[in-house]
């Protein structure tokens, strides 16, 4: 499993890569175009933007701020994923898709100086993010679903195992 992970990390941040790299190439010297859309009705635009600080915007500047907590959280993230294997294959999968996002944007910090945006949502305003986002998004979501829904069942079908036992 933690070699699946670990394959599956580096293949999101080639993607993650391979888009930013289309949208320096590609996107930048126009800076926006339609993406997804039906008729007139905007969904999707794809606009590049150099977001230089953290979610939203925020801690705009902090480059060395956001490497060095950054680097410290894919660290954690590495670990944690090891170590979580055993005891959720989805748990562990939440923190791959952490660490392969995170690492997406840290390769883009030291790089740039900044992150490669390009997905605008235009159905509703909303910031600009780029697949790396999408990881570590989706990741979040996931753990929460998973520390409120998924680990409370199985801590108590474990208990009830373990009970069983016991008899």
């Amino acid at each position: 499993m933690s070699i699946l992970l670990i394959i599956a990390a580096l293949v999101l941040i080639a993607i993650d890569r391979f888009v930013k790299n289309w949208a320096v190439d590609t996107l930048q010297p126009v800076h926006t175009m339609d993406f997804i859309k039906f008729g007139d009705f905007k969904i999707i635009d794809l606009t590049y933007l150099e977001n230089d600080g953290a979610i939203f915007g925020s801690m705009s500047g902090q480059k060395w701020f956001l490497i060095g907590f950054t680097s410290i959280i894919i660290v954690i993230g590495i670990i944690a994923m090891f170590f979580s294997v055993r005891k959720s294959k989805l748990l562990s999968f939440c923190i791959m898709l952490f660490v392969a996002g995170g690492t997406g944007n840290l390769i883009d910090r030291i790089h740039f100086g900044y992150v490669v945006d390009m997905f605008e949502i235009k159905l509703f305003h909303f910031a600009i993010f780029n697949v790396a986002d999408i990881c570590v998004t989706c990741a979040f979501v996931m753990i929460f679903v998973y520390i409120l829904f998924i680990e409370p069942k199985a801590e108590k079908a474990k208990k009830i195992t373990e009970a069983e036992k016991n008899e």
